[in-house]
């Protein structure tokens, strides 16, 4: 931001922790401007929310908005994710990636409503956040100054480490209950919550037992299986054991059923967008079970063709997700796509839980593409084996005039 740029107001993008709590100050110090802290409620759970008006006033903030995005979260942007079956690197099923478009496009629309002149963030200037939340101020509304303090030299100055940053908020009064003991840093919502730092930062280093929050460690899980039933329309889950409920109750209460036998827990060592390897644990209880049935219902509804391409296309959706390019057109243009794909994706899947491990037993659908009599090892009158041999022969053709080819120069450098 250049030093010219007057502002008047900016909407920060809030958490209520360390980061963001000497942000807003430094802020109004350093650009002399009104800021209004808002809170995008995304399921972090009501110990993060508890009292953060409060605290953001008494960080200095003019006014605090508030806004429950939970049921939006769900609805438009995480059943969009399980029809697609996107999953970053195999394994991280981009719960922090697809939140921050929600937050930063609502964090526009407060700006509108507060006719604020720009937008600002806590997001370092080494992750993959930036990138998502700015991406999505610029598709919708590019005259939004942008203000990123931890790209800017004289905040790294100020706030050179954490002890730092301590010591600027208890100068000012500002109350944070990040200590010198936190050692983890977490990001959570309604779909996951992700672990960096400490012994993480070491890839040869186990996770330790004390880092698990939504789930337990798979040694200390139930010794009994746990069976449970969800039920599927058009692509989205509507129902568990029988029991009709909303996605957001649906997704909670697979959490707690998937945490206490350890589902869901995926270390890795990923890409990040700016080019850096970061090593992080992600706990998704709910979802992995939501993507394990899912897959297993679409096996019996989709088609060879469709289904194979679909999951060629679930990897492009994964990275658009994850490099924050959400408001796209091509973004659009996928989903379309998956959506025509689900229109038969409707039935029941069984799903068993043991120690970490989650794994569809049983799947029926209406529309289920699977014929027990043309499976079975019987001969029934829809396949007649003698229709193979053509088949194959055409299949093979290439592959026998290749041979025949081979064949044919080797038998020339013999001679």
């Amino acid at each position: 931001m250049a030093k010219t740029d007057k502002i008047k107001k900016v909407v920060l993008a809030y958490s209520g922790g360390l980061d963001t709590s000497v942000i807003l100050p430094w802020i109004k110090e350093n650009y002399n401007c009104q800021v209004v802290a808002f809170v995008c409620d995304v399921g972090q759970g009501p110990d993060e929310l508890r009292g953060i008006s409060a605290k953001a006033r008494a960080s200095g903030a003019d006014k605090c908005v508030i806004r429950d995005c939970r049921k939006e979260f769900v609805e438009q942007f995480l059943w969009p994710l399980l029809k697609s079956g996107a999953v970053y690197e195999s394994r991280y099923l981009l719960g922090t990636s697809v939140a921050r478009p929600l937050i930063a496009r609502e964090q526009v629309r407060v700006a509108h409503a507060e006719r604020a002149d720009a937008v600002a963030h806590g997001a370092t200037g080494k992750g993959n956040d930036q990138v998502r939340f700015e991406t999505t101020y610029m598709a919708l509304d590019p005259q939004l100054k942008i203000i990123a303090p931890w790209r800017e030299a004289r905040f790294r100055h100020e706030m050179a480490s954490r002890e730092d940053a301590l010591k600027y908020a208890q100068a000012r009064g500002i109350p944070v209950d990040a200590s010198k003991k936190s050692i983890y840093s977490r990001d959570r919502n309604l779909w996951h919550l992700s672990h960096e730092g400490a012994e993480l930062e070491n890839p040869w280093n186990e996770p330790q037992d004390r880092m698990y929050v939504l789930s337990v460690p798979a040694e200390k899980a139930p010794n009994k299986p746990h069976h449970l039933q969800i039920g599927f329309e058009r692509g989205l889950p509507v129902s568990l054991d029988g029991r009709r409920l909303n996605g957001l109750t649906l997704i909670s209460r697979l959490n707690d059923i998937g945490g206490r036998h350890a589902i869901g827990q995926a270390d890795l060592v990923e890409n990040r967008l700016v080019g850096i390897k970061s090593r992080g644990v992600y706990e998704t209880p709910g979802g992995t079970i939501l993507y394990e049935a899912h897959r297993a219902l679409e096996s019996l509804c989709l088609d060879r063709e469709t289904l194979h391409f679909k999951q060629q296309l679930a990897l492009r959706y994964a990275e658009l997700i994850y490099d924050g390019r959400w408001f796209t057109a091509l973004r659009q243009a996928a989903d379309a796509f998956v959506d025509s794909t689900q229109q038969n994706v409707s039935g029941t899947v069984r799903v068993k839980l043991y120690k970490g491990n989650c794994q569809a037993v049983g799947v029926r659908s209406p529309n289920s593409l699977y014929i027990e009599k043309l499976a079975s090892f019987a001969m029934g009158a829809e396949y007649d084996p003698e229709d193979a041999t053509g088949f194959i022969r055409l299949l093979g053709l290439p592959m026998r005039v290749a041979g025949m080819v081979a064949r044919r120069n080797k038998s020339v450098k013999a001679k």
